[in-house]
């Protein structure tokens, strides 16, 4: 009997282990308490020293996206958050983006030389902030598993609000890129004509547990817990969608963007995208761009490569 009971007891310790474990993985790799922006926010920009050499031009992209006039829309998740986003119209009628940022990054932090870029090539941009970020509520990142369905509710919306013949791109760095890509097999509306993908990554499962691998920690067994943290505490399977998978079914176009030199995404996941998508399809790796920096280090070829590949329909004529 006494055995047992040392046998319960340790049986008891290793479950509140894998529990309490499991709820710091949790906190650490998908809760994001809300925080929202104040009028005299100051600017922010990604932290890391490869940033450095572009603060002063990404630190002016925001100045001047906060000066350009917008209109505020909201819409209601599948899942009952206000979500919010920001629409900069380049023209009537134009051609727009639908920008979704990266890992607890913001649309302006994340997305202003975006608007830039936009307006370069003729378009409209549609900001988005992903759930939990700024505006928009939750609590709870779900590394594109429920923000690809956003982004089809956003997309949705875009076509009823500005008419089906306004052409939709849907955009994404990072994080974003991967929420765009799962949105790829979906019923997207018919004037979505193609998707922009920036430095994403293949699946929740690589880029977490390649994180794992950085911390020096065996994939092997700390993915595991994440993997029940994300069921246990975040209500959401890690392993329901990803980019990779949904590609082979795309319905759209799909171009992919990364940098030659990204540290956190490897450009290869850019790659195993590329060779999974069934649609039509191309990849831009641009040396010596770290992640999220394709456009600052070359932005003639980002643009010129961008513009070829979706044509005259996605520019505003005159």
């Amino acid at each position: 009997m006494k055995l047992l009971w040392i046998i319960l007891g340790i049986l008891l310790f290793l479950l509140l282990a894998v529990i309490a474990i499991s709820f710091v993985c949790f906190r650490m790799a998908f809760y994001s308490p809300r925080r929202r922006p104040s009028p005299d926010e100051p600017i922010q920009t990604p932290e890391g020293d490869i940033y450095d050499a572009f603060r002063e031009q990404m630190e002016a992209w925001t100045r001047e996206v906060r000066a350009m006039p917008k209109e505020h829309f909201t819409i209601q998740s599948f899942d009952g958050l206000t979500l919010h986003a920001d629409f900069f119209e380049y023209a009537p009628g134009a051609p727009m983006e639908i920008m979704f940022h990266g890992y607890r990054g913001s649309a302006e932090r994340d997305l202003s030389g975006g608007v830039q870029r936009c307006f370069l090539l003729g378009r409209s941009v549609l900001l988005v902030d992903q759930r939990t970020s700024r505006r928009s509520e939750g609590s709870v990142i779900t590394f594109g598993i429920h923000e690809h369905r956003d982004c089809l509710a956003w997309a949705k919306f875009a076509a009823e609000h500005f008419g089906p013949d306004r052409k939709i791109i849907l955009t994404g760095i990072s994080m974003g890129a991967a929420t765009v890509c799962m949105a790829a097999d979906k019923d997207l509306p018919p004037n979505v004509i193609g998707i922009l993908a920036d430095c994403g990554y293949s699946s929740p499962r690589d880029i977490i547990c390649k994180v794992i691998r950085d911390m020096k920690i065996p994939p092997a067994l700390g993915y595991p817990f994440v993997k029940l943290a994300a069921k246990l505490y975040g209500g959401f399977d890690l392993e329901a969608d990803f980019p990779e998978q949904a590609l082979n079914n795309a319905r759209v176009p799909v171009i992919f963007y990364h940098g030659e030199n990204d540290d956190f995404v490897p450009w290869d996941m850019s790659r195993r995208n590329y060779e999974a998508c069934a649609s039509r399809k191309a990849l831009v790796t641009v040396p010596g761009a770290g992640h999220g920096l394709s456009f600052p280090v070359d932005p003639e070829r980002y643009l010129r490569v961008l513009k070829e590949f979706f044509g005259p329909e996605a520019s505003w004529k005159e």
